[in-house]
């Protein structure tokens, strides 16, 4: 390992860590602890998560003596049986100790110390750990997503006003829907040999795909009102069973934070508080029942994983993603697949022909979530575009809407 790529990585070390302390600043004392809901964390959980995952895995494991905190373990520890018990997720927000002061400041020692690391650590030393640390990095960056993802229903449940500097809303039309033909055949899929990825990227594996064609955008809110104005959540031919029976069950009529007030008109919350539902942008905060619902009604269907990555493989990673800080979803080119809101696959998570979990504890990250999900690809405007890739596998219950998630449709192509 060359001293540009030590120095490289201490870079981007730094400026991950910063950015997630600029995400977390603008927020109030009492906001930093609140938890919304069982599968969301607060803001002050995920500051002490992402230290204790490089105390954990890279401090203790190559600095003799170094020894993580057994508190601070059993407090931050997310969900690695080989590492120990650990704060039940649902209850994160009762670990008032420690505080959030404490949480700062542990966050600050972490910092000195790996710090200490890249100057000091030997070659050898720093290249046993490089793997290690860039996916301590791109751990950081999954966690300021979800730092704001988790902020959001906290915020929305009080209606409170904008929070962060947003860029200003443009008045752009979506672009006219277009459908791309695909050839079929024999194709390859999965991350790359080269540059860091997760283990569920990978090997890199050949698919067979039938001719197909994907819209050259996102669904929009425009759409998607046509579909509930249509009876769409009151129609159970156009649902799964399980979905249905939720449904019933959770009373959905619209996406997450939407509402239709006494006149009829359609509102939404965002980053940038409550506001005109954005007709033009992709729809954002559906299930994957929803936009299965949706292609159904819509006589399409969605892309299989395959399909996506098959398709945008040659794309740039470059739309509206975090650094545009435009924190909502927004209309653009009909050449855009990365950004604005994570697409739902008609794909289960599943691991890939010949897979390799990562060794040791870190064989958790992934492999044992394979089950009960579905696939989402794209990445969205809460998202750091250096995180990105065509081979990015996301993964979530096809019941969650949290999430900023929307999707684009396909369908066979007989060409």
């Amino acid at each position: 390992m060359t001293e540009f790529s030590r120095e490289t990585l201490r870079e981007r070390f730094f400026r991950v860590r910063a950015q997630t302390l600029a995400l977390a600043a603008p927020l109030a004392f009492d906001e930093q602890l609140a938890q919304a809901f069982a599968d969301a964390s607060p803001t002050k959980w995920h500051l002490g998560h992402t230290s204790w995952f490089f105390d954990r895995f890279i401090l203790a494991a190559s600095i003799p003596g170094h020894q993580v905190d057994p508190d601070i373990e059993f407090v931050f520890n997310s969900y690695y049986e080989a590492i120990g018990p650990r704060q039940p997720r649902h209850q994160r927000m009762l670990a008032v100790h420690p505080s959030l002061g404490e949480v700062n400041a542990y966050r600050a020692h972490i910092d000195a110390a790996m710090d200490r690391f890249f100057g000091c650590a030997s070659d050898e030393n720093f290249r046993q750990m490089v793997f290690t640390l860039e996916l301590g990095i791109n751990h950081e960056e999954q966690h300021q997503e979800l730092l704001l993802t988790d902020i959001k229903p906290v915020r929305a449940s009080s209606r409170a006003a904008a929070l962060y500097p947003t860029e200003a809303r443009t008045s752009l039309k979506a672009a006219p829907l277009e459908w791309i033909n695909h050839e079929g055949g024999l194709r390859e899929i999965g991350a790359c040999s080269t540059g860091f990825a997760f283990d569920n990227e990978m090997p890199r594996h050949k698919v067979w795909l039938e001719p197909y064609a994907l819209a050259s955008r996102p669904v929009t809110a425009r759409e998607y009102l046509a579909f509930v104005e249509d009876g769409g959540y009151e129609a159970p031919s156009l649902w799964l069973s399980d979905a249905w029976a939720l449904l019933q069950q959770e009373g959905w009529t619209l996406p997450l934070y939407w509402e239709r007030d006494e006149t009829g008109t359609y509102w939404e919350y965002e980053m940038g508080g409550r506001a005109p539902l954005d007709l033009e942008a992709p729809v954002c905060h559906v299930s994957y029942y929803e936009a299965d619902a949706y292609a159904r009604w819509a006589g399409a269907r969605l892309p299989s994983e395959a399909e996506w990555e098959h398709a945008s493989a040659e794309l740039p990673v470059k739309g509206n993603l975090l650094e545009s800080r435009m924190l909502h979803p927004r209309a653009g080119s009909g050449a855009q697949h990365f950004g604005d809101v994570w697409e739902w696959t008609a794909s289960s998570y599943a691991p890939y022909p010949r897979y390799r979990p990562f060794s040791g504890a870190l064989g958790e990250y992934n492999a044992k979530f394979m089950c009960n999900q579905m696939v989402l690809r794209g990445g969205s405007c809460f998202t750091p575009t250096e995180h990105l890739r065509a081979s990015y596998r996301n993964f979530f219950p096809p019941a969650a809407r949290w999430q900023m998630t929307g999707f684009r449709l396909a369908r066979w192509n007989a060409t």
